[in-house]
């Protein structure tokens, strides 16, 4: 004999019997649910002793979720051959000593660091080295040529470099103006096609303009790093519309260079894609300078996951995070 219920809002004919038996032939599992009879919960314990009757109203629910579960995976970070676990960057300038300088380095889990170069103080030979904090065997030193206004200022800067450490793998900026530290892009332009010529891989410190970005790799450059502010100002990614134009156009490894202030700029950089972050001031003028490397060390991490998750699509108004379907 058979009976018409009410089950989910639809009309359904079914065979008589108890609510243990319904669910069964429904295919369901009376662990996994939570059944209301005519407005009324049926505890689970119950379900074989509740026999059915004609109009009766069933509502059959359980928990929903979404999402896709499959992991993204993640190019490695390869720059002029060298494959990087970190994508964190940090500068060996502005700390109060070297030891805390080493110390932050530790925290933030980086593997490179940019260092300058300078004259040898001749009245005392004797003072602390970088080298005796950071050892240069364990991590790869990056010589730069900050302070450079000239092509010619910085080729000599990096032959000596390479001289004293035998680093052909540099970063290269040509400075504009001593205010805002903007990179002379003609300067650089010609600075990387002779340092290329000579031998060395070079990660070239730019502006945020595409086209420029896209000649620098035309060039044979090792790394783009567009600034994301003037250097040493904290004021973060300021032109991501751009940033994000050189990260879809570059075949080689896109690092923001200059202008990060706290992690959630860290986090925005690599948000927007690009392979790595390279900073200094933030970390190096924070009231806790290690405790803002670990900080720097998740933003980068965390940052690269979103990107690779793919944020939402921004919507002008709300949408229900549960589907409407099946609603009670």
């Amino acid at each position: 004999m058979s009976l018409n219920l009410t089950i989910n809002g639809e009309r359904r004919s079914v065979q008589q019997g108890n609510l243990f038996e319904l669910l069964k032939a429904l295919g369901m599992d009376p662990a996994k649910i939570a059944v209301e009879r005519n407005l009324e919960i049926v505890p689970r314990s119950q379900y074989a002793k509740v026999h059915l009757r004609e109009d009766d109203r069933l509502e059959i629910v359980h928990f929903i979720g979404g999402g896709n579960t499959a992991s993204p995976q993640d190019k490695p970070f390869v720059v002029a051959g060298h494959a990087f676990a970190s994508r964190l960057i940090i500068g060996t300038g502005k700390y109060k000593s070297y030891a805390e300088n080493a110390a932050a380095l530790e925290a933030s889990g980086a593997e490179m660091v940019t260092v300058a170069v300078r004259r040898v103080n001749l009245t005392d030979p004797d003072q602390p080295k970088l080298v005796d904090f950071i050892d240069p065997k364990r991590y790869i030193y990056l010589p730069n040529t900050a302070g450079c206004f000239t092509a010619e200022d910085a080729i000599r800067t990096l032959r000596l470099a390479r001289e004293a450490g035998g680093w052909s793998l540099v970063k290269l900026e040509v400075l504009g103006d001593r205010k805002t530290l903007y990179p002379d892009m003609i300067e650089t332009l010609r600075a990387t096609e002779l340092l290329i010529r000579e031998g060395f891989q070079v990660m070239v410190y730019c502006s945020d303009d595409p086209l420029m970005a896209k000649r620098l790799e035309e060039l044979g450059a090792a790394a783009i790093m567009p600034l994301a502010a003037p250097i040493g100002s904290g004021l973060g990614v300021q032109n991501p519309v751009n940033i994000r134009m050189i990260v879809e156009e570059a075949n080689v490894p896109v690092i923001v260079d200059a202008g990060v202030g706290t992690a959630s700029d860290a986090a925005v950089a690599m948000e927007l894609g690009c392979d790595g972050v390279l900073m200094n001031t933030a970390i190096a003028e924070a009231k806790d300078p290690v405790m803002m490397a670990r900080a720097m060390k998740h933003a980068v991490e965390a940052g690269r996951l979103a990107y690779l998750a793919g944020r939402m699509p921004k919507k002008r108004y709300a949408d229900p995070s549960s589907p409407l379907a099946g609603l009670i």
